[in-house]
């Protein structure tokens, strides 16, 4: 498809760096990708101070502002710009302008600024964000593919095999703003899920995140180690997309939107482990969910139920393709 000198057929990605923003702007570049072929492109930049304290559309020539160490933003434009997390806007409004608006540029998350200076804005609806250009989702824009479960099956199916089935997958975060986890905690989390793994006759595949932190580590280990189980400690690749592609049961910690929304993806029987007091956003996604079938609090016990899994990323960039391409 012939583009303006200006323009070239590729999907840029950028964010300010945090892991969260730029699996979610990558994710979404990736499934564009799927279906136009296009390479992504992804781009790290920094909003320094004073300009980061600045809604995003009063920064004065953003392109300028950026600190010295962000990657280069200079045409020839993509087609497609996708950026997530607030201090990325000010570059994908420049630009939008520089473009003359032949670059689509669509915006994860609530952007904190009125949508219009998108093409597109994808923000969870429990952010209750509205307009002619948004597209809330249901849960959070991710990077998890069939391509990439397909790989990790071959990659741990084997060391998987040697526990007895069912497989009890378990994505444990930490604390956040409004929960903290604690030692104490986790050994009542590991109580039950021990529970779940005498009373299935099968085993627990564990993951914790890098805010789970080493004492809660170790007190898991502690509460779980008369089960069968595997533990990831940071040896070794970590079987997070194994457990995704592999479990019969999925059991997350609500602390993260991101990891309940990938666990979502796989349709697989979803339980979600409450151990502290949501904030109001977190709260409304994790109740909608539960209305809708997907999710079910953790208590021990293990139930099968069928559920859509929920697939913003694709549903999404089918709504990009269309708009950018005319297909979807």
């Amino acid at each position: 498809m012939p583009t303006h000198p200006d323009i070239v057929n590729e999907i840029w990605a950028v964010t300010t760096g945090e892991a969260g923003m730029a699996n979610q702007a990558r994710g979404l570049a990736e499934a564009v990708a799927v279906s136009t072929g296009w390479p992504v492109v992804q781009k790290t930049i920094g909003m320094p101070r004073p300009w980061r304290w600045l809604p995003m559309h009063w920064v004065p020539l953003p392109l300028d502002r950026l600190s010295p160490d962000s990657d280069h933003l200079a045409p020839p434009w993509p087609r497609v710009l996708i950026t997530c997390g607030r201090r990325s806007a000010a570059a994908s409004i420049a630009i939008r302008k520089a473009s003359g608006g032949r670059c689509f540029t669509v915006h994860v998350q609530d952007p904190l600024i009125p949508p219009r200076y998108f093409d597109l804005v994808a923000p969870p609806r429990h952010d209750g964000l509205a307009g002619p250009n948004v597209l809330p989702t249901r849960g959070a824009i991710h990077h998890v593919t069939q391509a990439k479960l397909d790989q990790a099956a071959g990659q741990f199916r084997t060391p998987f095999e040697t526990l007895p089935r069912p497989w009890i997958g378990v994505l444990l975060g930490g604390s956040n703003r409004t929960m903290t986890l604690t030692p104490e905690k986790t050994r009542q989390i590991g109580e039950q899920l021990a529970s779940a793994a005498r009373d299935s006759g099968g085993s627990l595949l564990i993951t914790p995140s890098r805010r789970t932190g080493e004492a809660n580590t170790r007190a898991l280990a502690e509460t779980i180690r008369e089960v069968p189980h595997q533990l990831w400690q940071g040896e070794g690749p970590n079987p997070y997309f194994g457990i995704l592609a592999l479990a019969d049961y999925l059991v997350v910690s609500g602390d993260s939107a991101s990891m309940v929304s990938e666990a979502a993806s796989t349709g697989r029987p979803l339980y979600v482990i409450d151990f502290g007091m949501y904030s109001k956003r977190l709260a409304r996604f994790h109740r909608e969910l539960r209305e809708e079938g997907v999710t079910r609090a953790f208590d021990g016990s293990l139930e099968h139920w069928d559920y859509q899994p929920v697939d913003d990323s694709r549903q999404v960039a089918a709504v990009i393709c269309e708009r950018v391409t005319g297909e979807r």
